[in-house]
């Protein structure tokens, strides 16, 4: 099969760089939301707790808001969305640069190997974080199965 540098550049190389920018901005969104969540609930707690003794229901709120606040902080922990947007962003810019010296022409892509140069950099790029990932998602069932109890096991005390 013989791909041309444009055909590379546009289904792979382009389709990695728009995959990853995505994929930044969504963890990048999550993120924000979930740290504005945090603050919002963190700085509502000593307010709501001075009406405790005239309102009953306040306790229940500020119950609510701490349960809140331990799921949003077991959600950052579990889905690790500020590490993805800045992995996926670098990633997604490392992508950029390659493809821009080689437009370029700019060293190292300024010879003949230069579309050769060009696909081992950026497959070796993707191939980076496809193996940090899997490695990350290796950690995380470890973690999971070690700390969950087996169904019909006591959990040691």
């Amino acid at each position: 099969m013989n791909v041309t540098p444009e055909d590379y550049i546009k289904s792979r190389l382009e389709d990695q760089i728009s995959w990853y920018s995505r994929k930044s901005s969504m963890n990048q969104r999550m993120y924000k939301r979930l740290q504005l969540l945090t603050i919002i609930f963190s700085s509502s707690i000593p307010f709501l707790t001075a009406y405790t003794a005239q309102f009953k229901s306040v306790e229940i709120i500020v119950g609510f808001i701490g349960v809140s606040l331990a799921a949003i902080t077991a959600l950052n922990g579990l889905y690790k969305y500020q590490e993805n947007w800045l992995a996926y962003r670098t990633t997604s810019e490392s992508l950029k640069h390659q493809k821009y010296l080689f437009l370029t022409g700019t060293e190292p892509y300024h010879d003949e190997q230069a579309f050769n140069m060009l696909v081992q950099n950026v497959e070796m790029t993707i191939s980076k974080e496809n193996s940090t990932w899997s490695k990350q998602m290796t950690k995380q069932q470890q973690a999971s199965a070690v700390n969950v109890p087996m169904p019909g096991k006591i959990a040691s005390q």
